[in-house]
């Protein structure tokens, strides 16, 4: 065995232990109602949850007990209006609905959750662009000065607020997860043979809602990204100056175009996101980043720094989230995002 191929198994060796490390925590720090908090000894939240259910079930080990508990805690969250609220207690739903469908959606037998989620935020529209407000936004001086159009529509992180990339991110992945091709089911729904409820199980409808929201959302998302590719929180340019994209963003909104139509912006995002890799600092980031461009078949530039850098502790001192993406990027044979369009592009898999 030469010397590349003994550092090779080495690190396929390190990062199974990392991984292992990592998923051991998320099933010990599981709260007795079920859910996960950010950090140990703090109250179970949706979002937490949703990331270390995510992380368990793309596992090879056996870990249904804890899964099934998450579960029951999700559902157990959920609002009559079939949202769910950020914190346990709160009356009115969130972006969190999106993350919670998209995780509902991996499981069996949650159709009607999931359902009702969907039509939730099929009807949340952000008041941004409302007629009201695109006349008052036309009688100010800063008018000028904007770059984007207000005829695309996402989400806010609240509720008829103001669109913003990443719950638009995430409510795109939520429908892109019950949005396959007519011959095609999605995972965990059924497909119905009644004239009112499409293959994918959801109501005709509301597919027909579904489709007419991600036309808008991603028209929103590319109509957002900053210049030279890649995407920040809102606007890519504010009073006449170009924002600088960040990494979070920018994973979120490329996962979530992930089943669109080729575009340039696209591809220029991509690239933008691979000449950006080598700076990024956080494991959080870092670990996204990684899976966004292993999903899209680009292999993991090499960098002075990598996951294997950070231990257990670190990782998982840095929230619930974060260890369940590092565990999700250590899994090469992950499936997550769900992907029901294949690609045939060689994915180059990295331990770290």
């Amino acid at each position: 065995m030469n010397s590349l191929e003994s550092s090779r198994e080495s690190q396929l060796a390190q990062a199974t232990r990392l991984r292992a490390e990592l998923l051991s925590h998320l099933q010990n720090s599981q709260n007795s109602d079920g859910g996960w908090s950010f950090h140990g000894g703090g109250d179970s939240r949706v979002e937490s949850t949703c990331w270390a259910l995510v992380a368990l079930a793309n596992s090879h080990e056996s870990a249904q007990a804890h899964i099934a508990q998450g579960l029951a805690f999700v559902k157990s969250q959920q609002l009559p209006d079939g949202a769910w609220p950020a914190a346990s207690g709160m009356s009115s739903g969130g972006w969190v609905t999106s993350l919670a469908a998209l995780t509902l959606t991996q499981f069996p037998a949650n159709e009607k959750s999931v359902s009702a989620a969907l039509q939730w935020l099929c009807d949340d529209y952000p008041r941004d662009s409302s007629r009201w407000q695109k006349f008052l936004k036309s009688l100010s001086p800063a008018k000028q000065h904007a770059s984007h159009n207000d005829e695309f529509r996402g989400w806010g992180w609240t509720p008829r607020t103001s669109s913003w990339v990443e719950p638009t991110s995430f409510a795109l992945m939520a429908f892109a997860a019950v949005s396959a091709k007519p011959e095609e089911a999605s995972v965990g729904f059924s497909t119905g043979a009644s004239s009112s409820v499409a293959k994918s199980g959801i109501p005709i409808q509301l597919a027909k809602q579904i489709s007419d929201r991600r036309s808008l959302a991603t028209g929103l998302l590319y109509d957002r990204m900053c210049a030279g590719g890649g995407w920040n929180c809102g606007n890519p340019r504010v009073y006449g100056v170009d924002g600088e994209a960040l990494i979070l963003p920018t994973c979120w909104a490329l996962l979530a175009l992930r089943e669109t139509t080729e575009h340039p912006n696209r591809a220029l995002s991509l690239a933008w996101l691979q000449k950006s890799f080598a700076a990024i600092a956080s494991a959080g980031s870092h670990a996204l980043a990684q899976i966004t461009l292993q999903h899209y078949g680009i292999p993991v530039p090499a960098t002075s720094r990598n996951l294997l850098d950070w231990s257990a502790a670190d990782l998982t001192g840095q929230g619930t989230h974060v260890a369940a993406w590092a565990a999700l990027a250590l899994n090469s044979s992950r499936i997550w995002p769900s992907r029901f369009h294949q690609s045939s592009a060689t994915h180059h898999e990295s331990p770290a």
